[in-house]
């Protein structure tokens, strides 16, 4: 089945990410396109004034060493690459966030220029927003400091964020267009991805005995297996027996393990789960994690998707590409225009 990322657009999606990787790239200075920069020797010499030496000038907006390990930091993070990168890895990588940098500068830059009402009261409202998401102002401030972020950092990316959402959401995503057409073509040629394979959505009832387990221990758990089963067979609730006995994590949802397709269980599991019909329970099922009874809720069956009841996906997902191809070709002619120092 296609699946559509909820998003305003990648587009938007892409120059946040940049931001957040780059945080206070811009050290709550102002942006001047008109500045005239210093010649190629004073960049490599100049630092800003926290002291830090600066990769590269943008129309005169200096990015920090700083600001590129930091935004190195959380990019290795997202990707969880844990190891070290060989040179020649860690060299192609940092040029790509020096790039990542330099686009959202230049982006930024341009977005200044357009006045958003109520601004600092929008700031102050999405700050708000993020620290609401964490459990204690501790926490907050601890996250923060994980990224390298200060509160200032905080609220300059912020300021940003907003800045460049306002000039993308005018300048490209109100003028993007899809047509029905075009939606049915993206259809046609792409079917596949809109098929949906058969599913299943069940519960269980886990009593853990891993292959470490002895054999007395494994005879134990089937029998505590065996004696939950006939109080389901004899009319208790599943969920509740789930949510008192289950060793599984889903114990606390019941024993709900949502949907899943074939292939992504292990084999005993998932023979049993699609040989039940809706409202079936099975019997004690072995697997290396032990003992399980099993409920299937409900079933797919493999299906596709009619056009109409994804077209408006499709239509949204088009015109997100368009944007998308707007903004990239906008930020390269930004670069050939702009006067970028590289030390």
């Amino acid at each position: 089945m296609f699946s559509f990322k909820r998003t305003v657009t990648p587009a938007v999606a892409a120059i946040a990410a940049t931001l957040m990787l780059s945080a206070g790239v811009f050290a709550g200075e102002k942006a001047d396109a008109a500045a005239k920069p210093a010649d190629q020797k004073t960049v490599a010499k100049e630092a800003d004034a926290k002291g830090q030496a600066v990769v590269v000038k943008v129309n005169g907006q200096g990015i920090t060493r700083h600001e590129v390990d930091r935004a190195m930091k959380v990019m290795l993070a997202q990707n969880q690459v844990q190891e070290p990168l060989a040179p020649e890895a860690q060299k192609q990588a940092e040029a790509a966030v020096i790039d990542q940098l330099t686009a959202a500068e230049l982006l930024y830059q341009e977005a200044a220029k357009v006045k958003v009402a109520d601004l600092d009261k929008l700031v102050d409202e999405k700050v708000a927003q993020n620290r609401a998401k964490f459990k204690s102002e501790q926490d907050f401030v601890e996250a923060l400091k994980g990224i390298d972020m200060s509160m200032k950092d905080m609220q300059d990316f912020t300021r940003k964020d907003i800045l460049i959402n306002n000039f993308i959401e005018q300048r490209f995503v109100a003028k993007a267009v899809a047509t029905d057409d075009e939606a049915k073509k993206f259809y046609d040629q792409n079917i596949d991805r809109f098929k949906k394979e058969e599913a299943v959505r069940a519960s269980h009832i886990l009593i853990g005995a891993d292959q470490k387990a002895s054999p007395e221990e494994r005879k134990k758990a089937k029998e505590k297996a065996e004696a939950l089963l006939k109080r389901v067979k004899a009319g208790e609730d599943f969920a509740a027996i789930a949510k008192a006995e289950s060793s599984c994590p889903s114990a606390s949802q019941g024993g709900d393990l949502g949907a899943f397709g074939r292939g992504q269980t292990v084999p005993a599991f998932e023979s049993a789960a699609f040989g039940l019909k809706p409202g079936e329970v099975s019997g004690v099922v072995e697997t290396e994690f032990g003992y399980h009874i099993i409920k299937v809720v409900e079933k797919q069956e493999p299906s596709t998707e009619k056009f109409d009841a994804v077209k408006g996906k499709i239509l949204n997902y088009l015109k997100q590409q368009k944007v998308q191809q707007e903004l990239s070709s906008y930020i390269d002619e930004l670069k050939k225009t702009a006067k970028i120092e590289k030390n």
